[in-house]
């Protein structure tokens, strides 16, 4: 994101570009790296990347706090995605955030559960996350989509101030551009027994990383900063790849922030 070339990232880490290629790949190295002049020229905390590259990974974190909350995952050419389902556990009326690749085993929770679907939230629109769009909306023609897409119609456009019930449960949206144009974290609310808030939040931040943004990389920080790393510490995050982590982890552990 800062245009550092390969070259001079490998020479700042003491590596061959070679070296430095395949420990991008494969995160082994014959050598140890300098990752203190790495981050220093990749714009990294050094402390926080080194412990990273040591197997770093966050705590586990059980949803079970969050009883109407489930993590749906899907993968498609060596890409794997999650999607997440939230209802009211006394109306049923539940809302989808994302689709991943396809649509069946978010279909087969709403039949199990016996919920009313009737919300479709979008973190953004990479194909990998709405991709099982198509069959739901044929089976919920009326189902209402909530999007940051620029072309979308009006009445399916997310604004700032909007607060979508989802029976007792109150879902927010805060905007989070940079890995995508159009993206926007969702942030869930009022859960039985005061469990904290939730964020859906896509690409734009994971567990010790950060979804690419090539172009935009200081605003893609500079949102996931005031938008998401400022909510309380129990925030549980919920990327669109990888582990569930928490705002406090993330505030000590990632090496972008």
């Amino acid at each position: 994101m800062l245009n550092v070339s390969a070259e001079a990232a490998a020479k700042a880490a003491g590596l061959s570009a070679d070296e430095l290629a395949a420990l991008e790949g494969s995160g082994q190295c014959a050598c140890k790296p300098d990752f203190s002049a790495l981050a220093a020229a990749i714009g990294l905390n050094g402390t926080k990347l080194e412990a990273l590259a040591n197997g770093w990974l966050p705590a586990p974190v059980g949803t079970g706090t969050w009883r109407e909350l489930r993590q749906v995952t899907t993968t498609s050419g060596g890409n794997t995605v999650h999607c997440y389902i939230i209802w009211d556990e006394v109306t049923r009326e539940a809302a989808l955030f994302d689709t991943g690749f396809e649509a069946e085993a978010v279909l087969k929770i709403v039949k199990d559960e016996d919920l009313d679907f009737r919300h479709l939230f979008i973190t953004h629109s990479h194909h990998d996350h709405i991709e099982g769009l198509p069959p739901i909306r044929e089976r919920y023609p009326t189902i209402r989509i909530h999007t940051d897409t620029k072309g979308a119609p009006p009445q399916h456009r997310n604004r700032r101030n909007d607060c979508v019930h989802i029976g007792s449960l109150r879902v927010s949206n805060r905007e989070t551009p940079g890995h995508a144009e159009d993206g926007v974290t969702y942030l869930i609310g009022n859960w039985p027994d005061d469990a904290a808030l939730v964020a859906v939040v896509g690409d734009a931040i994971f567990a010790g990383s950060m979804g690419g943004a090539k172009e935009h990389g200081e605003l893609a920080k500079a949102k996931v900063r005031e938008q998401i790393l400022s909510l309380p510490p129990a925030t549980l995050i919920c990327p669109g790849h990888g582990p569930l982590t928490t705002v406090a982890q993330e505030r000590a552990s990632n090496p972008f922030f």
